[in-house]
């Protein structure tokens, strides 16, 4: 036999593995775009629709930027607006979405596991615009790198704000391995391996409730607030996303069920109803107890509870807000607890929307604002989200749905399961 013929150090070396690696992560990408892109009249409105109202943001952004903060609303009084309010409702959002993972995942639901992607791209795109919320509070998104660590300075772990921006992006990094994974070895045709997603599946139910606890810490800790100085902050943030988040997942569903053609069955719905039904209440009592206290007590830290549920020396700029949180929260329970809502969608989705807009304000106009008010030198100063705010927060906002379409639209073979892909008219393999 003859000798093999030495290979000489600095001679390249072929690894067709390698190359066969890479050749298929660029045919995966290849059909991620062909799918993301390719979709029917509805599907193109609604990409139009969300990308012209997502211009507008940016354009109104620029202007911001150009111009500073000026152009808002925000006050020295008031620093706090319309983008920290959104922010601190979409970190429970992309908590929310834990919800679908525990009953798959530690319950071992097997009709939950084949719509769980739906909760986790939930937490993706819900990250993301948090991350553009609060980029566009900065004022100057070029002073970024103060927090980068090696070019600024990060104050890890005295700072709240560090951890917040540190479980938020592991959050968001644990979501895109195990949605990509999933996606990847579905293209593939080959059946995942539990070892390389699920322990970062039950990480992530961890991380998701680490995320709005950080968030919730970051404003009760401060102690010249004392309207968010309360105990019980952590614990209302989590029953308050535990509403929001199933309330969206449901909705989306829905509409998937009505014009992605995917075949839901009816128990993943009943499961986030029943868990929207206890949590709603949860969050009521919450609520209910922290208004107790703040006017039962009469002490003169009641001066911002009082101005947002009745107003204060004439100020009454946010009452209809949280009186409408107030109803709309109400409303959605007495729905929920009615026996078989889950068997009758438009009435459920009636409730999950109206617990969604209330939860909205709860947290976000009704939480933020009156923090500031009045101020630390007992001014009344109002705040009212100025048009350059609303039209950057709906940019933000149609951003993120579409982030949450396309991601949608990339995983409906996962969505569909091994039966259902002739159904979705996907090219992608069946799973092994």
């Amino acid at each position: 036999m003859t000798p093999a013929t030495p290979v000489s150090p600095s001679a390249p070396v072929s690894h067709p593995t390698a190359r066969g690696h890479f050749a298929g992560y660029l045919r995966f990408l290849w059909r991620v775009i062909v799918d993301a892109t390719d979709g029917s009249g509805w599907f193109y409105a609604w990409m139009t629709l969300l990308t012209a109202v997502a211009l507008v943001g940016l354009n109104a952004w620029s202007t911001q930027v150009r111009d500073g903060m000026i152009v808002t609303a925000m006050t020295d009084h008031v620093s706090w607006g319309l983008y920290i309010a959104n922010f601190t409702f979409m970190v429970g959002l992309a908590a929310g979405g834990v919800m679908m993972v525990i009953p798959a995942y530690l319950y071992h639901d097997e009709e939950m596991h084949d719509v769980v992607i739906v909760g986790e791209m939930l937490a993706i795109a819900a990250i993301a615009m948090c991350i553009a919320f609060v980029v566009v509070d900065l004022g100057r998104p070029d002073r970024f790198w103060h927090i980068i660590p090696g070019l600024g300075e990060f104050n890890w772990p005295v700072s709240m704000l560090t951890w917040d921006v540190i479980v938020l992006n592991g959050y968001l990094a644990l979501n895109l391995h195990i949605c990509g994974y999933l996606l990847y070895m579905r293209f593939l045709g080959r059946r995942p391996e539990p070892r390389w997603y699920v322990p970062f599946v039950f990480l992530s139910i961890i991380w998701a409730v680490s995320i709005h606890t950080v968030t919730a810490f970051l404003y009760c800790g401060l102690g010249g607030r004392p309207f968010w100085n309360t105990a019980l902050l952590a614990p209302r943030f989590l029953a308050s996303a535990f509403v929001s988040g199933p309330a969206f997942i449901i909705v989306a569903l829905h509409v998937l069920r009505r014009f992605g053609r995917v075949h839901i069955g009816d128990r993943p719905v009943a499961i986030l109803a029943n868990i929207m039904r206890v949590t709603i209440l949860i969050n009521l009592l919450m609520v209910a107890s922290e208004v107790f206290t703040e006017f039962y007590s009469g002490s003169s830290h009641t001066a911002a509870a009082r101005y947002l549920y009745f107003g204060l020396h004439g100020a009454d700029g946010l009452v209809p807000w949280i009186w409408t949180s107030v109803i709309f929260g109400v409303v959605a329970a007495v729905l929920l607890l009615r026996p078989g809502v889950a068997k009758h969608p438009a009435q459920l989705t009636v409730a999950c929307v109206l617990a969604f807009v209330a939860v909205w304000i709860e947290k976000g106009m009704g939480l933020i604002i009156p923090g500031f008010i009045p101020s630390t030198l007992h001014e009344v100063v109002e705040y009212a989200p100025s048009v350059i705010e609303w039209q950057i927060s709906a940019g933000i906002w149609a951003f993120g749905l579409l982030v949450y379409t396309v991601a949608l639209k990339i995983g409906l073979p996962i969505l569909a399961g091994p039966r259902g892909l002739e159904a979705t008219g996907t090219p992608w393999k069946k799973a092994g």
